[in-house]
């Protein structure tokens, strides 16, 4: 059970995909941090609003923070939409990297005589 385990643990994929999730919580800290100290302030600012994180309705003595769902999706909007333009940016430096990929070489007059032989032996 262990040597598989190891197999298992050790395998490139579940590797990268480690470091993808750790990678990920630390990306979306760094985000969360953008729109709440700098965009959300910002937005404060523009339309002399109260801050959308503390928007909150009372039903009887329990509130409805719907402020903090708000916060919530412009986050997950900015997150989404900065890892759209990292991803982007990737595949652009990932097309220049790709070689050209060579077309089939010519064929010489014997490579296309023993072709043509083979093709009308299918044929009986």
């Amino acid at each position: 059970m262990w040597k598989e385990f190891k197999e298992f643990a050790f395998k490139g994929n579940v590797l990268d995909l480690a470091i993808a999730v750790v990678i990920g919580a630390a990306f979306g800290k760094i985000v969360s941090s953008l729109v709440d100290n700098i965009i959300m302030p910002l937005l404060v600012a523009i339309t002399g609003k109260v801050d959308v994180s503390k928007l909150e309705v009372a039903i009887g003595a329990t509130p409805i923070k719907y402020g903090l769902f708000l916060q919530s999706i412009i986050d997950f909007i900015i997150i989404a939409f900065s890892i759209f333009l990292f991803v982007r940016l990737l595949m652009k430096f990932k097309k220049k990297e790709e070689p050209a990929k060579d077309e089939e070489p010519a064929l010489d007059a014997k490579e296309e005589l023993l072709k043509e032989i083979r093709d009308l032996l299918k044929e009986k």
